[in-house]
């Protein structure tokens, strides 16, 4: 028995998907669970497991689509079942009487030729009239089609296409219609993030009604924005200045950016508009912490964790968040949301992108526990194994471009929390210690915050507690 595979919906708010990759192709055998598929979405990149054991006999969606959630993209048949998407391409040959006009028919009164059709008015035994007066009323790449795609679970009976909207707007048109659905693309729009969805509310403004430029036309924050500042200039809704045009050289590679690299890019850009960035950097002396790590480093091991400068700096934070309340906080408006759970969102590189796992209720870990949350966040975020939940929530950031030699970052807000700590490389300098030039393991930890709702003086108490936990580190203490 043929198992239809569909797009998952991987969180409340999203709304579609993009195929990267299919693991598996047409005629591979594949067990259940199984990873059959990666996608990305506005949340999270994942594998996919199969739903069943068998053959893949069907894949409908090609990489580097996006299609709404529910969406069936592929098909899984018993084994030595045969390919069941094959013979449908193809319409079969013309019968006498079963070859009717090629004319659009009206309304598509029981026409069996898409899943709507079971919505109108008309007994599907009875045969349709034609009417030469409504001839426009159905499109022709419908009237002629071959039997539609089983019906998503939303109820329409849609194919997971924007050209499925059209035959689904020509059925309101006459008979008694009941409420018109949205279509596919009204859908997405609408089920944009909270953050746009608030923004639109607060300034009265109906998102189906603007361009997006997100993911099949999602309406993104910058969207929005843009359409508020460009509000009554010449009733335009374009966002910004178009870009200059680049016209690449003959040696020049050109390739589109990746859904994940779209969205960095969409959210950065964001964040920069929204916050007021400013940053203060801190010099920490690590001999302390050093010196705690060595003589507790195998022990941890011994427990399946890895003791990291990372941990300790994890640690030192959600300490001084605690002293410093404001920089863990969100801005709500014209109103300052203070977090009652800390939850330290973690920066991990990829090798196609970045993503920010989060530690939940962090402050409520030991410096072991932070360290285990640390490992397998960062190992599940590299092997695509991630949930949707737990790369939202986050409270307060931390990035570590240290790991890559690198100084020192000015880091971008990761909206919509106020701050974001960066970590430089652990290494040892010459520094003077009560007159005395000495050789220690040094390090700059860089503060970017929204100075909105954080003043400067405000930043440098954080960092202050910060340099001074990790400066006076006990060695004993774990």
């Amino acid at each position: 028995m043929a198992t239809d595979v569909v797009m998952p919906q991987m969180g409340e708010s999203i709304a579609e998907g993009t195929i990267v990759r299919w693991i598996k192709k047409v005629g591979d055998k594949v067990d259940r669970d199984e990873p059959l598929f990666e996608i990305s979405t506005d949340k999270v990149d994942a594998e996919i497991p199969s739903p069943a054991a068998g053959v893949v006999s069907e894949i409908r969606v090609k990489e580097g689509e996006t299609v709404p959630v529910n969406s069936v993209v592929a098909v899984i048949g018993a084994a030595g079942e045969a390919k069941p998407a094959a013979e449908p391409k193809t319409p079969p040959a013309p019968a006498a009487k079963a070859a009717e006009p090629p004319k659009p028919t009206p309304q598509a009164d029981g026409a069996p030729t898409t899943a709507v059709q079971t919505s109108t008015q008309v007994p599907t035994a009875e045969k349709p009239q034609p009417s030469p007066g409504r001839s426009e009323d159905r499109p022709l790449a419908s009237s002629s089609a071959p039997p539609a795609p089983p019906p998503s679970s939303s109820g329409t009976g849609l194919p997971p296409s924007h050209e499925a909207t059209a035959d689904h707007r020509s059925l309101g048109g006459g008979g008694q219609p009941g409420p018109e659905p949205r279509t596919t693309e009204d859908l997405i729009r609408q089920r944009s993030s909270p953050l746009v969805r608030k923004i639109a509310k607060e300034h009265n403004v109906d998102i189906s009604q603007l361009h997006g430029t997100g993911i099949a036309g999602r309406v993104t924050k910058d969207d929005i924005l843009g359409y508020l500042g460009q509000e009554g200039q010449e009733g335009k809704t374009s966002r910004a200045p178009a870009v200059p045009a680049f016209k690449p050289s003959g040696l020049d590679r050109v390739e589109r950016m990746s859904p994940m690299r779209k969205r960095i890019a969409e959210h950065m850009v964001a964040s920069r508009r929204t916050s007021a960035h400013v940053h203060s950097v801190f010099e920490v002396n690590f001999s302390r912490v050093a010196q705690a790590r060595e003589k507790h480093k195998a022990e941890f091991e011994r427990a399946g964790a890895k003791l990291t400068y990372l941990s300790f700096i994890v640690k030192a934070a959600i300490d001084a968040l605690r002293a410093v309340p404001v920089v863990n906080a969100s801005v709500d408006g014209d109103t300052i949301v203070f977090h009652n759970e800390i939850n330290v969102g973690i920066a991990v590189a990829l090798d196609w992108g970045l993503i920010v796992p989060v530690i939940k209720h962090a402050d409520e870990k030991n410096l072991l526990g932070l360290s285990r949350a640390i490992a397998d966040l960062a190992n599940r975020a590299r092997n695509k194994q991630l949930k949707p939940d737990e790369v939202q929530g986050g409270t307060f950031t931390i990035t570590n471009p240290g790991v890559f030699g690198a100084l020192f970052g000015m880091p971008i807000i990761n909206q919509p929390q106020v701050a974001i700590l960066g970590v430089g490389n652990v290494e040892k300098r010459p520094v003077v210690i009560e007159d005395a030039i000495a050789i220690r393991p040094m390090a700059y930890l860089t503060l970017g915050y929204d100075h909105r709702i954080v003043d400067g003086a405000v930043a440098d108490e954080l960092m202050s507690h910060l340099k001074k936990t990790l400066e006076n580190w006990d060695p004993n203490a774990v």
